[in-house]
């Protein structure tokens, strides 16, 4: 069983729906080699497309992951690269770094992908998010960096990352933006409500989610609403013959903008959960029935 793939903007690349976020590489210990038998397991289910951010584990991540791809260079043409740039963090690998800000100048823009480009051992990215609203941010000088990292070759596609729907227009109205990554799960409705998704579905654009699970809280915390919510999933799981977590991501799954499902875990069977939800298709009653759980009452 294979994850699908969907082009995610009407000029824009073809990802699959499920995609592998390496945030936490770092933490995982792994030498090269079990990296690399890794992401030959995760393209075996089909997930092809990884997420990555140049601070992720302190600067770590990008370099872990291009080690080990180095070490079968051929992988790159079965895969896309995701990766975001736009945060300084205070760290010893940065010491010019005094205080964790933003900066979405043209300059840093350009160099964070130097430097993307070089740990992760390839000569391309296939998308380059924003990281995060910047207050400083102006868009043409934006639209530069873009302008001159596609002509160089050196990145295919741009997005952005928790932009709300005026803050992507004003971007989009400088450069053609293809996704916006945004938290969305069964306990974290903001995107539903907020018009960010209601923009990607009439610009035709398939968001990343990421914390489709909220970041593990769907099934630790012991607020009401978390334990209404696992009741709904668990009697769904229960009628479909599937695990909670791939209800968790079908319901997100189920949304008409199509978005695409960011999740990492060096458990296998935990990204074949992911990859299960794919050929899920919920009920409008099955939807609800979680959506109600959340909100702890009926829709109106």
């Amino acid at each position: 069983m294979e994850t699908p793939r969907i082009q995610i903007a009407p000029n824009g690349p073809e990802f699959s729906r499920v995609v592998l976020g390496l945030w936490r590489l770092s933490e995982w210990q792994l030498t090269p080699n079990e990296r690399l038998t890794l992401l030959e397991q995760y393209l075996a289910l089909g997930i092809t497309s990884i997420d990555h951010a140049d601070i992720y584990g302190d600067y770590d991540c990008e370099n872990l992951f291009g080690e080990a791809l180095s070490m079968a260079p051929c992988l790159r043409e079965r895969i896309e690269i995701i990766s975001k740039c736009g945060i300084k963090l205070v760290s010893a690998k940065h010491p010019g770094y005094q205080l964790k800000h933003y900066d979405t100048s043209r300059a840093h823009i350009i160099a964070s992908v130097e430097r993307s480009l070089s740990n992760l051992r390839t000569d391309y990215l296939d998308l380059l998010l924003i990281h995060r609203p910047d207050p400083l941010l102006e868009a043409d000088e934006v639209a530069e960096a873009f302008r001159l990292l596609q002509q160089a070759g050196k990145v295919r596609h741009f997005g952005v990352s928790n932009f709300t729907p005026a803050q992507f227009d004003l971007l989009a109205s400088r450069f053609p933006l293809v996704t916006n990554q945004l938290e969305l799960s069964t306990i974290h409705h903001d995107a539903l409500q907020d018009g960010t998704l209601d923009q990607c579905q009439r610009l035709s654009i398939a968001p990343m989610i990421w914390s489709a699970l909220a970041g593990g809280r769907l099934f630790s915390e012991h607020s009401p609403r978390a334990q209404r919510v696992r009741v709904a999933l668990a009697a769904i799981a229960a009628e479909l013959g599937v695990s909670e977590a791939a209800i968790a991501y079908a319901w997100i799954l189920r949304h008409p903008a199509r978005p695409l499902i960011l999740t990492g875990s060096h458990r296998i069977d935990a990204m074949r959960e992911a990859v299960t939800a794919t050929r899920i298709g919920l009920s409008r009653a099955q939807w609800f029935a979680i959506w109600s759980a959340a909100t702890g009452s009926e829709v109106l």
